[in-house]
């Protein structure tokens, strides 16, 4: 029996890896944020492509299921084309392409990772609480 966590140490190592995962997605969605109006620096090129986080299921160090941010993709929809034929990034045709992020999309996607990343550090709070419940009663 000296294998067996207890249960609240599990419980915290899933919540910390859905908190390292979380805080990488926030990353993610501030460096689209941050590039949302960029635009290619040569005329008819690329600019910033939308990044999207990649989860997978994680073992942690206990053995339980957690959760793990593995990489960002590249997001392969269009950019979007506005006509402005004096820019210095615009094509033959006065196009310029801009970057496929939407500001609203990831101000979302932001609040929910927020809104997890909340829930996990309740879930480790209440954990704790309860463990520290559980040695009062087995003082008394």
């Amino acid at each position: 029996m000296a294998d067996v966590k207890p249960p609240s140490q599990a419980t915290m190592g899933i919540a910390s890896s859905a908190l390292r995962a979380q805080q990488l997605r926030m990353r993610v969605i501030a460096e689209n944020i941050a590039n949302a109006n960029s635009t290619a620096r040569a005329p008819g090129g690329d600019p910033y492509r939308r990044q999207v986080p990649i989860f997978r299921e994680q073992r942690v160090a206990d053995g339980g299921a957690g959760v793990a941010m593995i990489r960002a993709e590249p997001d392969r929809s269009d950019f979007r084309l506005e006509y402005e034929p004096g820019h210095p990034a615009a094509d033959a045709k006065g196009y310029v392409k801009t970057p496929n992020v939407d500001p609203l999309v990831e101000a979302l996607d932001m609040r929910e990772a927020q809104r997890a990343y909340e829930a996990n550090l309740n879930v480790i709070e209440t954990a704790r609480s309860m463990e520290s419940r559980t040695l009062d009663i087995l003082k008394k």
